[in-house]
């Protein structure tokens, strides 16, 4: 087998650079906080795979269960010749789509894009051997910024699933969902994985399971600091907490001092004093209605021609067409 198609936008040195200028932007910051992008180095990706199993983490499986269902009409409505995923390309979900869309007949292509190399790497490996025939084409980048490099044979379907759009803040959120229509000519499409407003129980389980796991993935982005800063933070001096905030709409996960501390954090050139008690925000993830969302969607220039959940009714699945 061959080197994996990649065409690399993201070099690990730039992701240094992004996490140095957030780690000195987010912890200097009279209330702490830092992107849940750098949740994610193998570890991390381990464990967040680890929750998506978790009795309490229903996420995961009621968007399966609407993919499961749609995909084939997916495929129908679309007739996309390139399937577009933002964020990793080796998931099961990813493999639902892919299987409508073959059946179809209409599929040439499909565009992994996903900051990690090695990760896109693997996962273009897998799904080329899986499915002959099919050019894959991974695109190592960030999604906030190398957008309009993607390749890909029109009409194209773009997917962000996981409700990774959640960890948006609004405004950010909108910016983002127009840089996606900004890249897509007028009748291309966006699929979109959405989870809904619910019980701040369910919530707030789902973010602090029995076992533990989220909470040590929370805690391994100071790990990654460690790692590529020279950071000695003590992750074990940092509890775990998950809130739900019911007048922003979403979940915030956050990391509280357990005590007084200083942290040295000698690639990003400071030095970071805690107070016992004092966190940092590690996370938003926004939940949403029908109506929110359709129009947030619409806003960025989008309708909404296809709504789906789950039997539960926990999760929300778009198919939208990008319009002028």
């Amino acid at each position: 087998m061959g080197e994996p198609d990649l065409d690399v936008h993201s070099a690990p040195d730039d992701v240094t650079a992004a996490l140095r200028a957030d780690v000195r932007e987010g912890l200097t910051a009279a209330r702490k906080w830092l992107p849940p992008k750098w949740f994610y180095d193998a570890r991390g990706s381990e464990l967040f795979e680890q929750i998506t199993a978790l009795p309490e983490y229903y996420p995961t499986r009621s968007e399966r269960e609407v993919l499961e269902l749609q995909a084939a009409e997916i495929a129908r409505v679309t007739g996309a010749r390139t399937l577009v995923e933002l964020g990793s390309g080796s998931s099961e979900k990813t493999r639902l789509l892919l299987d409508g869309l073959r059946a179809h007949g209409t599929l040439d292509e499909f565009v992994p894009l996903d900051v990690s190399e090695s990760a896109l790497a693997e996962a273009v490996a897998a799904i080329g051997a899986e499915y002959a025939g099919l050019s894959v084409r991974g695109v190592v980048g960030d999604f906030t910024e190398h957008l309009d490099l993607l390749p890909g044979e029109r009409p194209r379907l773009v997917a962000f699933l996981g409700g990774t759009i959640g960890n948006f803040l609004p405004g950010e959120r909108a910016k983002f969902l127009r840089s996606v229509r900004d890249v897509l000519d007028e009748g291309e499409w966006l699929l979109l994985g959405t989870d809904l407003v619910k019980d701040a129980v369910t919530l707030e389980r789902a973010y602090d399971d029995a076992a533990g796991v989220t909470a040590e993935f929370n805690r391994n982005v100071l790990r990654v600091i460690n790692a590529r800063l020279g950071a000695d933070f003590d992750p074990d001096r940092f509890a775990h907490e998950s809130y739900w905030d019911a007048g922003e709409a979403w979940i915030e996960m956050r990391l509280r001092a357990r005590e007084d501390m200083v942290v040295h954090i000698p690639g990003a050139g400071i030095d970071v004093a805690f107070e016992e008690g004092e966190h940092i925000r590690t996370e938003v993830s926004a939940k949403f209605t029908p109506a929110g969302i359709g129009a947030e969607l619409a806003d960025a220039g989008f309708a909404v021609e296809r709504w789906w959940t789950d039997e539960r009714k926990l999760f929300g699945v778009s198919l939208s067409r990008s319009v002028r």
